[in-house]
């Protein structure tokens, strides 16, 4: 039997060009609020947003950082249970998000992103989403 170490995601970082409008973004479009911000002296160079069960997204203020799709990390995935509600609050805010679809996994997502062209899935699980079925499945794509 295999010792499992890791619990969990603790949190993923994102870099930022402006801090208070990436802030204003997860709090207002995504209603993540703000843990604690980070501070250099009186600089203000990042902060953490909580979404609950011990996870939190990092940010830092990096203004030259840009994104590629191959980059090794391609999004971060944040999971809701009320998708449909999600993308009307979000195009409320003037925010771009897809429609939703069902995923090949059995998930409803649609996807989004942040000021900082960071992409962002939104997951809704399903009575048959695979993530909960038996280990080791397969899910076959069509993508």
């Amino acid at each position: 039997m295999t010792t499992q170490f890791i619990k969990q995601v603790a949190h993923a970082c994102i870099f930022a060009h402006d801090l208070e409008k990436t802030a204003n973004f997860y709090r207002d479009v995504l209603g993540i609020e703000k843990a604690f911000d980070f501070k250099r002296g009186e600089d203000w160079i990042g902060f953490y947003m909580d979404l609950g069960a011990r996870t939190f997204i990092e940010v830092f203020r990096k203004g030259e950082s840009r994104f590629a799709e191959t980059d090794q990390i391609n999004h971060i995935c944040l999971e809701t249970e009320d998708l449909d509600g999600l993308i009307a609050h979000v195009r409320a805010q003037g925010v771009d998000i897809t429609d939703k679809k069902l995923g090949v996994d059995g998930t409803w997502q649609a996807w989004t992103k942040d000021p900082n062209g960071v992409k962002l899935e939104i997951f809704q699980y399903t009575a048959e989403s695979l993530q909960f079925g038996p280990k080791g499945g397969v899910c076959q794509v069509n993508w």
